[in-house]
């Protein structure tokens, strides 16, 4: 058996017809066939069921497709590997971000890597969890950064810790809720809530202040535009404290005593795919990442 036949049992059983499958590798139907057929007699036992105009895979052909998957993944990574030491290059970069990653990484991000990297190139996507894995396992993005929260317990995952950032709520000067000096979580709750999203455990801990019942009022991926809107209103900002950094500075935004029992914190993973080689450009935005979320996080002293 050979990469072509791995390769050509792959796409026949991702497109379901040996015409479709043939024309997708711009080889001929009876050429494509014969390679089906010699990695068959190879191993000794059919590995697609021919049914009328439908080819369904059988149990030993799913179980090599599922091999082959995986030995052409590393294929593809070694030549990524050895095309980028050729050249000499950091290459490029493309990473998915989710809402509070994004608003603390984005830029010091670009910054870092057009200071120290300047012909490097770096792509940045933002969005929901669920389509940014999409994308990383489509392989057009590298690595992400997100809340772990939002990650299910994959096994194609690598999953790096990073340091946990203090989250709470964030508000107006002036806003009724700073003239005490610790307000309760209901009454912190009686006001609007915004924010990028609830994990289950926050969520379970504000209904309980809430029995008469809790949603929140603005739920969006735009930070920004949720610390806009809590600057100019009694609505309040629920997330990582980091992302309000500058305008708490500034004097545009406050903090809100934390609740008694209501200290939480945001846990950020970079997550990779797991047996992928990665970049000299990735390992560089992982260093910077790490170093930005340390720098939140009070761990790390400024650069």
């Amino acid at each position: 058996m050979n990469l072509s036949q791995l390769a050509h049992l792959v796409a026949l059983l991702e497109t379901g017809s040996f015409t479709r499958a043939a024309e997708s590798l711009h080889l001929s139907q009876p050429a494509f066939s014969r390679s089906i057929q010699l990695l068959e007699a190879e191993l000794g036992a059919p590995l697609v069921d021919r049914i009328g105009k439908r080819n369904e895979a059988t149990p030993l052909g799913r179980q090599v497709a599922q091999r082959a998957r995986r030995v052409l993944a590393e294929v593809h990574e070694i030549r990524r590997e050895a095309e980028m030491l050729a050249q000499g290059q950091t290459g490029s970069v493309a990473l998915g971000l989710g809402a509070a990653p994004s608003a603390l990484l984005s830029v010091p991000l670009m910054r870092r890597m057009l200071h120290a990297h300047p012909a490097l190139r770096v792509k940045l996507s933002r969005g929901p969890t669920d389509s940014l894995l999409v994308s990383l396992r489509e392989r057009t993005l590298d690595a992400l950064v997100v809340h772990v929260r939002t990650l299910d317990n994959d096994a194609d995952l690598d999953v790096a810790p990073m340091p946990a950032l203090a989250s709470g709520f964030v508000c107006r000067p002036g806003h009724p809720l700073l003239k005490d000096a610790r307000p309760s979580l209901p009454q912190v709750l009686a006001y609007p809530v915004m924010s990028t999203g609830l994990s289950p455990e926050i969520a379970r801990r504000v209904a309980a202040a809430r029995p008469d019942g809790f949603a929140l009022h603005r739920e969006s991926e735009d930070i920004a535009c949720l610390l806009d809107i809590a600057a100019q209103s009694d609505a309040v900002f629920l997330g990582v404290l980091a992302s309000a950094a500058a305008q708490i500075a500034d004097g545009a935004l406050a903090r809100v005593p934390p609740p008694a029992d209501f200290d939480i914190a945001a846990h950020f993973a970079f997550v990779t795919l797991r047996g992928r080689s990665e970049s000299p450009a990735t390992r560089i935005a992982r260093e910077i990442c790490f170093d930005q979320i340390g720098l939140a996080a009070g761990e790390l002293p400024p650069p």
